[in-house]
This record gives C-alpha cells, structure tokens and sequence, in this order.
C-alpha cells in the first residue's frame, strides 16, 4: 500500500474531479435522481461532504467523533439520513463551497496524524492511510452515481490503486452485511490497471483469485455495477460467490445495481 502522501494526494485529485462534474449544474440540475433511489446530486455531495467532516473530526478531535460514533451505532440509516439533512438543503453553491472545504480540512487533519498512529473509526481504528483510501472509495462511488445522472463517462486512472488495495482488506465487508462466515482461504486479485500494468495482490499460491480490469473491479466493490454487466473472472468457488457480495463499504449492502442498467463498457 502506498504512504499517506501519495494517498492524500489522491484523495485531493478525486475530489477535484468529483468538483469537476457539478461545478457547472443549475440549481435544477442538482436535484437530479442518481441511480441510488432516493438520492439526487444534492444528497451526493452532502454524503461526502458529511464523511470529509467526520473523518476530520476523527483525526482532529477524537473525543468529538466517539460522541458522534456512539449516537449512530444503533440507527445506521437514520444516521446517514440525518447527516443528509444538515447540508443538502443548502444552496448549490454553498454546498459545494462547504464540500471543498471540508475536504481540504480533512486532508489537513489527515496529513497531521503520524501514519504510525491510528485514528478513531466507525468500527475499528484505522491508520490514516487506510482511512484516506476509505474516502477515496466513498469519491469513487458517489461520484459514480452523479456521473451516470448526468450521463458522463469518466476516464479511470492509476489512482484506482488505492481503492484497489482497500478493497483487499475489506474482502469480509459483503460476507458480514449478510450474516456469513468469510472463508478462511486466500484470495488473489490480478487486475489490468488503466495505464496497461498488472496489479497482482494476495498469496500467488492462492486459489481462489479474481482477474479482470481494476475499473471493472472497482466498480463491482463499490455495488455501481452488477457483475454480469463487467469483465471480471473468478477461480475457485469463494471468488465466484464473492463476486455475488463484493462490497468495500461497512453497513447495509444497498440494492446495487441490475444487470444492463448501464451499457457502458469499460477499458
């Protein structure tokens, strides 16, 4: 995995593009539906201007973020939709104003936390490099939804490294959204990144692996694509059902995506 710096950085470049798409909407335009029902571009960008907030609260003040951890644990929707409320009515620009801000703040927070340390999470500590690629995770997927509302195909780039490696970690986050066992075998992930190179992570001597184009990947951990609509393989009989369940995101799995929802193709 790489070092705080270069993922900060790649967190920065993330939301920039995230910026990038919304910049230019009219105010109607932001009350588009996105694919996740219930949700228009509004309620995107409040999400992670929500989660920019709480992971710089997490890094900065971590007696604040216990306080505010402890509160959701018992209504996970409830907190995520009450957390939607503070920020989605407001103006556009303001909205987007404060979205750029509390991700700089985070950045900030996060650069300061020495990477030895560990900071304060939703479940367990995390160290700061772990939680940064966490919220280039949430980037990806939530600009994901805004770019297939407006229509707009995105151009992947080497950066999917770090959701990549965040999705090795969290391999178990689908299996314990449905209340089963994670197998005790290995996996091995070999995907073709954007610019051409083999991104090969796990045991080479595992048996069950997943290969296939990293965007492809990223977008089935993430639940923006249903798996038949993607060009990945998987060898051994937990890789085929993971592809089932993958998830990279704590909480309720979502109803994902049906299968040729999207006609795009990737890489």
């Amino acid at each position: 995995m790489a070092d705080l710096h270069d993922t900060l950085k790649a967190l920065t470049a993330d939301t920039e593009d995230v910026i990038g798409l919304v910049a230019d909407l009219d105010a109607a335009a932001w009350q588009t539906p996105t694919p996740a029902p219930g949700w228009s571009i509004a309620d995107q960008i409040a999400h992670l201007t929500f989660i920019f907030r709480l992971a710089k609260t997490a890094a900065a003040d971590p007696r604040t973020f216990e306080a505010i951890a402890a509160s959701a644990a018992n209504d996970f929707n409830g907190a995520v939709n009450a957390a939607l409320r503070q920020f989605n009515t407001l103006p556009p620009e303001e909205l987007l104003t404060t979205f750029q801000a509390e991700a700089e703040s985070c950045v900030r927070a996060l650069a300061a936390v020495p990477e030895d340390e560990v900071v304060p999470w939703l479940v367990n500590p995390l160290p700061p490099t772990i939680l940064t690629c966490a919220g280039i995770m949430e980037l990806f997927g939530h600009g994901q939804d805004i770019a297939d509302a407006l229509g707009v195909r995105r151009t992947p780039t080497d950066r999917l490294r770090h959701l990549v490696d965040f999705a090795f970690l969290t391999r178990d986050f689908g299996y314990q959204s449905r209340g089963e066992t994670p197998p005790d075998e290995p996996f091995r992930f070999e995907l073709t990144a954007p610019s051409g190179e083999i991104w090969r992570i796990g045991p080479e001597e595992a048996a069950q692996t997943v290969t296939g184009p990293a965007h492809d990947f990223c977008l089935l951990v993430t639940r923006r694509r249903h798996r038949d609509d993607l060009a990945l393989t998987a060898t051994g009989r937990d890789a085929e059902h993971w592809l089932d369940i993958a998830q990279a995101y704590r909480g309720p799995a979502g109803e994902g995506r049906r299968p040729g929802q999207f006609t795009d193709t990737d890489e």
